[in-house]
């Protein structure tokens, strides 16, 4: 199998480099050098996503909240940002990971490897979940709530994901954020917080049962 990659970023010259890259590595590249270009080539449903925070006009984390709802691959940041709240708000969007510039090749290549590899081990899921009228599909990556598809982002449903199936299992905000973010991944409580609050909100427009549980002073669980 060929995975297609999208690049999108306004150095054009890195976007020459990382496609040369790429396409020796065996995949098959698709580029865009702006926000309105991008939108038009998630049409070609891309297996994953490189996207620079910093362009001009629509930048990444608005192109990226704006496609996280028709596209549901990994979508890895580029920035030279590595402030706290940068990673926040790239999470919170959508994203997936972050790759700082400047960076090797080689690293580059290896965090698209393990997300490939997440992706396609979720494929393989056939199991579904239920309780109190809440369905997890875990093949096709949905909640439902009483026959509803509830809307989670990609990084929400992959805490549910997560923790869902390992119910009961007390885990802490750096565990969370390292099994749901991937290779290389640091533990970052503002994010998970977050995260699990709007989780809990979402629920809430369907059930009062909570799923979710505060064990304090450790961290969160899936209630049996």
């Amino acid at each position: 199998m060929k995975y297609k990659i999208l690049l999108v970023d306004d150095d054009r010259a890195l976007l020459k480099m990382l496609s040369n890259f790429l396409e020796l590595k065996g995949y098959e590249v698709n580029t865009a050098s702006g926000g309105m270009e991008a939108m038009e080539s998630i049409k070609a449903a891309p297996d994953l996503i490189l996207l620079d925070i910093n362009m001009p006009g629509m930048d990444g984390l608005e192109l990226c909240r704006q496609i996280r709802d028709k596209i549901s691959c990994p979508i890895l940041f580029l920035t030279a940002k590595a402030e706290e709240q940068d990673r926040v708000n790239g999470l919170l969007s959508g994203g997936d990971d972050y790759i700082l510039k400047p960076f090797s090749l080689k690293e580059l290549e290896a965090r698209i490897i393990s997300h490939l590899k997440r992706e396609e081990r979720h494929r393989t899921k056939s199991e579904y979940r239920f309780r109190e009228g809440l369905m997890i599909d875990y093949t096709a990556k949905e909640v439902r709530i009483d026959g509803k598809k509830a809307d989670f982002t990609r990084t929400e449903y992959e805490i549910i994901e997560f923790l869902s199936m390992n119910p009961g299992q007390v885990f802490d905000r750096e565990r969370i954020y390292e099994k749901v973010c991937g290779y290389d991944a640091q533990g970052d409580s503002r994010v998970i917080t977050e995260l699990i609050r709007r989780i809990r909100k979402k629920l809430a427009e369907y059930t009062t049962a909570e799923f979710i549980e505060t064990v304090w002073g450790m961290g969160y669980r899936w209630e049996k």
